[in-house]
């Protein structure tokens, strides 16, 4: 693992591999780098692109800040495109998709922009429910911790069960379960945020807006609202998958991603 130094002072780190044009992953809420390993999406993007995998901050092997500010988070990802020589394509999925658009905004050195269904507040649209969230917190204090854990992928992300199933068979459930008690209070839930489109406006980067057409309600809210906002967007949408297709259709979305970077490099 490589690292730069964020704003704050925080150690971001990240993962290199491949050659080709700079492409830097954004993972989502509670996982770390490791997820683009699962189905071999990094290796098969690596073949043509340098692959900038980052550990959000509190997660993998970045470090942390005793207080929580998501400004903080947009600032790392910037940070780490800014440390590349070369035009990047961001890549960011669900809450990672949030802190890159955001990012974006702070970056002046990007080839394109990858956003699979960002998990952000939109036009007043809220993602999960009280009484789930008091659920996850309910069996959290019961010391259900894979429990509550479940039920934030299925109920507030709303994974497929298959792409569920992708994450639980692998070595490192067993260690976000044990790690999630930590990273709800701070990380695991979607801050306070007001959208605003006219911010947008000017962030004329190519964008790519991927989604499923099984994915969540608010999947669909924020990729419409930010197709609507941003000047130079499309949407590509996998049928018959997810929140989470790079697991249960990675063929399908390394294809569409290496035909972005080709496109706009």
């Amino acid at each position: 693992m490589e690292t730069v130094t964020s704003a704050d002072g925080t150690e971001i780190a990240f993962s290199r591999a491949g050659s080709g044009p700079p492409l830097v992953l954004v993972h989502g809420a509670t996982l770390d780098h490791r997820m683009w390993n699962l189905s071999g999406v990094r290796s098969t993007l690596a073949a043509e692109a340098t692959v900038y995998a980052i550990d959000r901050r509190g997660r993998g092997e970045s470090g942390d800040a005793a207080e929580y500010e998501p400004e903080r988070e947009f600032d790392d990802i910037a940070t780490v495109v800014d440390s590349i020589d070369d035009p990047v394509t961001l890549l960011g999925h669900s809450a990672g998709a949030f802190y890159t658009v955001e990012a974006a905004l702070r970056s002046d050195d990007l080839a394109g922009l990858v956003l699979y269904e960002p998990a952000m507040p939109v036009n007043g649209y809220q993602i999960g429910t009280d009484e789930t969230r008091a659920e996850i917190g309910s069996l959290l204090e019961a010391g259900e911790t894979e429990g509550a854990y479940l039920l934030l992928l299925e109920e507030i992300a709303e994974w497929t069960p298959e792409e569920v199933d992708v994450v639980r068979s692998t070595p490192m459930w067993q260690e976000h379960v044990e790690r999630y008690p930590t990273l709800l209070p701070k990380y695991a839930m979607i801050p306070e945020y007001e959208f605003d489109a006219e911010r947008f406006a000017t962030l004329t980067t190519p964008t790519l807006l991927l989604t499923g057409n099984e994915n969540p309600h608010w999947g669909h809210e924020t990729t419409e609202a930010l197709d609507s906002a941003l000047p130079n967007s499309r949407v590509v949408t996998f049928d018959g998958y997810g929140h989470a297709a790079m697991l249960t259709a990675p063929d399908r979305f390394t294809d569409e991603v290496l035909a972005f970077v080709r496109e706009t490099h």
